[in-house]
């Protein structure tokens, strides 16, 4: 059965510190966009880009910045940023009903596991030796936890995630659903044409108010440990290779993958399918567009971009020739420059 949900505007605008301004006694049951919010719901206008559906918009309140409240004559929670109260309320509207405390029947649980009472452990869950689980955390069903890994309090983890041997994760993170965290690496030594497997024997430590996205996958580090620093944000399909370190607070967009021993600087945002090199080292406030490939160092901070936009097929095939032909221009350029120099 659907869960409902009842708040007056009131309650809403307590919890995020808004100013309301119109019936605080209209009752909310639901969040909604601008465009198909009806009767009963909240919406909110975070991109001025959206502004023009004001008008015809049939929700009962908006949440609006003050500058934006001026074009907007109906209920109103103001706040100087909407996205952010967006986010808070949220959280009130979640109909993920959780699980109850305890170990469900059907988990398997080594004798010394530490389960704090208040944990949540799921159906068919499996939890090896020596892991230590802290109060509040939750574990859904089918998810893995390898020997002598420890989850720190109030932390969630999502259906089928395998966590592997010797995995710290900190307070309050996320994993969602089949993302693997703590595999080996990529570790490979060659000779006479073969491949000989390096043992991985560094762990993964992950921090508070970290986000991990579905099927997601994070090496355990070769030697050392592969590091996921706190408040850091990882989409889905993001592929984080051994002894990475991910500074606090950065935002990883999906389908991005990190090579090996890179170390990513604080507050910095990767966007989609991106790719990183290997042993490079990426400044604190760095800004990656999409696709953009990265085989060096970048050492100062700023928006950096590679690749180029998309563009009609038969233009792109003519370009791409002249692409080819570059090298031979430039050379042609010096000869130019040299003989005007003469």
């Amino acid at each position: 059965m659907k869960q409902s949900f009842s708040f007056t505007l009131c309650e809403l605008a307590d919890k995020v510190g808004a100013e309301l301004r119109g019936d605080a006694g209209e009752r909310i049951s639901g969040l909604n966009t601008l465009q198909d919010a009806i009767a009963g719901e909240l919406a909110f206008l975070a991109n001025p880009a959206y502004a023009r559906y004001l008008e015809s918009t049939g929700a009962s309140a908006v949440i609006l910045a003050p500058d934006q409240a001026k074009a907007w004559s109906g209920n109103a929670l103001i706040l100087d940023n909407p996205y952010l109260g967006y986010a808070s309320l949220s959280h009130l509207f979640d109909t993920d009903k959780g699980q109850p405390e305890g170990v469900h029947p059907s988990a398997v649980v080594a004798s010394d596991v530490e389960i704090h009472p208040t944990a949540a452990i799921g159906p068919q869950v499996v939890i090896e030796s020596g892991v230590q689980i802290s109060e509040g955390v939750r574990i859904d069903a089918g998810a893995v936890i390898g020997h002598d890994s420890v989850i720190g309090k109030n932390s969630h983890i999502c259906r089928n995630v395998s966590v592997c041997h010797g995995v710290f994760i900190g307070e309050r993170s996320i994993i969602h659903a089949n993302a693997v965290i703590g595999a080996d690496g990529f570790g490979n030594a060659r000779l006479d044409g073969q491949w000989h497997k390096i043992a991985q024997i560094g762990g993964v430590v992950i921090g508070n108010d970290v986000e991990i996205g579905s099927c997601t996958c994070i090496d355990r580090g070769a030697l050392g440990d592969t590091v996921i620093q706190d408040g850091v944000r990882i989409d889905n399909l993001v592929q984080i290779a051994h002894n990475v370190v991910i500074g606090k607070h950065t935002a990883i967009a999906a389908n991005v993958g990190i090579s090996g021993s890179t170390r990513v600087g604080e507050y910095c945002t990767i966007a989609g399918a991106s790719g990183l090199a290997g042993h490079i080292t990426i400044a604190d406030h760095v800004h990656l567009s999409g696709m953009a490939m990265v085989t060096k160092s970048i050492t100062r901070p700023g928006a950096y971009a590679s690749g180029t936009g998309i563009m009609e097929a038969g233009e792109w095939r003519k370009n791409a020739v002249r692409f080819r032909k570059l090298d031979d221009l430039a050379k042609r350029l010096k000869q130019c420059e040299r003989r005007l120099e003469e």
